[in-house]
C-alpha cells in the first residue's frame, strides 16, 4: 500500500508498523508505545486522510497488540442467568477531554488491580460539543490501551443514543435515519456496545402505563433490530434500553415491565430470532450534571436505593438481563458507590466529575479564555436568576471541542497533575465498584472477535461532511 499519508504517520512512530496491504505487523511494540501519542494527535488534529489513515493504524495495531473492541453481551447475560456474582458494577465511564489521557489513567488502574469490567462511553450530545465522532474516541481509548500495555477485550459504548423529541416532531424519519446512521458509524469504528435511548418520547400524558410506552419500545425495538442487521460477523452487540429520561419522575416497576414486554413484543414481530435487552437503564433521583446551587457547588441528591435494587431484580430474575443501569452519578458524594454495589446496580454511568476534575486545575489565563467564549457563544443558554458560578457551570461543557487542542498543549506538568487526579478518583471508584479481581469473570465469559478494519473505508471518511448538530436537547 503506497500512500504518502501513511508513510509519513509510519515515521511518526519509529517505523515501529510494517503495512502489507490491509494488514499490519507491529515490529517494535516498545517503540510504539512511546510514539502512539503522535498518531492520536493526529487523529485528533490532522488533516484530510491523515486523520483516518491514524486511525486505521491505532486499531489495527491495537488488534496486534491483543487490545480488542468487544461487546460486554456475554459477561451481562451470565449476570442476568446468576453466572457472575452481584459483586461489581459496571462503570460506564465518559472521557469528554483529555480522552486518550484519561483512558491511560483508566487502563493503568485497571492493570494494578487486574480489572476488566469498565465501559468507555461517549453520548450523541457529547460527540457534538466534544468535536469527537466515534472513530477518534474509539482511536483515544485504543491507544491508550496500547500505551499502556493492556491486553484483552476493550468495552466501548454508545450512550444515550437518542432521539430529539423536537427533531422527531419536525420530521419523524429525518430523525430517525440520523439515529440509524450514527449507528452505523459508531459500530464501524468500534462501537459494540451501544445504549438505544428513545425514552425522550415516553407520552405520560396518556393514563396507560402501556400505552406511555408504546413509541419508546416500538422504536427500541427498530433501532435494536437495526443494529442486528449491521453488527459484525461474530458480534452480538451489547443493547441497553431506557424507561424514562433521567432528571424525571423515579421509574416504577409498572414502567419496567410495560417496557420491557412491549419492547420484547415488537422485536419479535420484527425477527423472532434476533437478540434483545442486555439491561436497563431507570431513573432514581439523579440528574445529568446535577443541580447547581448558585455558588456553584453541587446539590446532594438523595438516590432510591431500594428502588433500584427492586428494579434490578425484576430485570435480572424475570426478564434474564443484567439488569438495572444508574445514570448521572458522578457528582454523586464518594461515599455513595459501594452502595450501587449493594443495591445490585449492574451498570453505572460517569461524566461530569471528570470534566470538574479538569477545569478545577486550569491555569487561571486558559479558563479566563473558556469563560470568555461561554459569554459570547453561549449566552442564550443563560437562565434568568442564574449567578454566574452556575451559568459557568452548566455550559462549560461545550467549550470542550473549542478548546480541545489547548487541553492537549497544556503544558507537561499540569497535564500530569490533571492526570493524576483522575487516576486517584479511578482507584477510589473501582474499589468502591467492585472492580478488582473482575477479569476472571470477562474472561470467561467474553470471547473478542477481531473484526479487522478497512484502510479504505477509513480513509474514506476524509471526504464525509460531518453535520454540526444541535444537542441542547438531548441528555449526556
Amino acid at each position: 500500500m503506497n500512500s504518502p499519508e501513511l508513510n509519513a504517520l509510519l515515521e511518526k512512530v519509529e517505523n515501529s508498523i510494517e503495512v502489507h496491504g490491509e494488514h499490519i505487523h507491529v515490529t517494535n511494540a516498545d517503540a510504539l508505545r512511546k510514539n502512539i501519542d503522535k498518531l492520536v494527535e493526529a487523529s485528533s488534529f490532522g488533516e484530510g486522510a491523515s486523520k483516518f489513515a491514524a486511525r486505521w493504524l491505532v486499531r489495527s495495531a491495537a488488534l496486534e497488540l491483543g487490545a480488542i473492541p468487544a461487546s460486554i453481551q456475554d459477561l451481562y447475560m451470565g449476570r442476568g442467568r446468576g453466572e457472575v456474582p452481584l459483586t461489581f458494577t459496571v462503570p460506564a465511564i465518559n472521557l469528554r477531554a483529555l480522552a486518550f489521557d484519561a483512558a491511560k489513567a483508566v487502563f493503568r488502574v485497571a492493570g494494578r488491580i487486574n480489572g476488566a469490567a469498565i465501559l468507555f462511553e461517549l453520548a450523541r450530545s457529547e460527540m457534538s460539543y466534544t468535536e469527537q465522532r466515534p472513530s477518534e474516541y474509539a482511536t483515544n481509548i485504543m491507544a491508550a490501551a496500547i500505551a499502556e500495555g493492556y491486553e484483552g477485550p476493550v468495552f466501548i459504548q454508545g450512550d444515550h443514543f437518542q432521539v430529539s423529541p423536537s427533531r422527531y416532531e419536525a420530521d419523524a424519519e429525518s430523525e430517525l435515519q440520523a439515529v440509524r446512521d450514527l449507528t452505523k458509524e459508531a459500530l464501524e469504528a468500534g462501537f459494540y456496545n451501544i445504549d438505544v435511548d428513545t425514552s425522550t418520547l415516553v407520552d405520560i400524558s396518556k393514563e396507560d402505563v402501556k400505552d406511555q410506552q408504546i413509541l419508546n419500545t416500538t422504536l427500541s425495538a427498530m433501532f435494536t433490530k437495526y443494529i442486528r442487521d449491521n453488527e459484525p460477523d461474530g458480534v452480538t452487540v451489547s443493547v441497553g434500553g431506557e424507561i424514562g429520561e433521567v432528571g424525571t419522575e423515579n421509574s416504577t416497576e409498572e414502567e419496567l415491565r410495560a417496557y420491557t414486554d412491549g419492547f420484547n413484543a415488537e422485536l419479535a414481530k420484527l425477527d423472532a430470532d434476533a437478540v434483545g435487552l442486555s439491561k436497563i437503564s431507570i431513573q432514581t433521583g439523579t440528574s445529568h450534571g446535577g443541580t447547581v446551587l448558585p455558588d456553584g457547588s453541587v446539590a446532594e441528591v438523595a438516590v432510591d436505593f431500594e428502588r433500584m435494587k427492586q428494579l434490578s431484580q425484576i430485570a435480572r430474575l424475570e426478564y434474564g438481563t443484567a439488569g438495572a443501569v444508574q445514570h448521572g452519578a458522578s457528582t454523586l458524594p464518594m461515599e455513595a458507590f459501594g452502595k450501587f454495589v449493594e443495591y445490585e446496580a449492574c451498570e453505572v454511568h460517569l461524566a461530569t466529575n471528570f470534566q470538574n476534575m479538569l477545569y478545577d486545575r486550569l491555569p487561571d489565563e486558559l479558563y479566563n479564555e473558556v469563560k470568555a467564549y461561554l459569554d459570547k457563544n453561549n449566552s442564550n443558554e443563560r437562565k434568568e436568576g442564574q449567578t454566574d458560578e452556575q451559568f459557568y457551570y452548566k455550559t462549560r461543557k461545550r467549550a470542550i471541542g473549542a478548546f480541545k487542542r489547548h487541553f492537549w498543549d497544556l503544558p507537561a506538568d499540569k497535564k500530569a497533575e490533571i492526570c493524576q487526579a483522575w487516576e486517584d478518583q479511578f482507584t477510589q471508584l473501582f474499589d468502591l465498584l467492585g472492580i478488582a479481581d473482575t477479569r476472571q469473570y470477562v474472561e470467561k465469559h467474553v470471547t473478542p472477535v477481531k473484526v479487522l478494519p478497512s484502510f479504505e473505508s477509513y480513509v474514506a471518511m476524509a471526504g464525509e461532511v460531518v453535520v454540526e448538530e444541535d444537542t441542547s436537547d438531548l441528555a449526556d
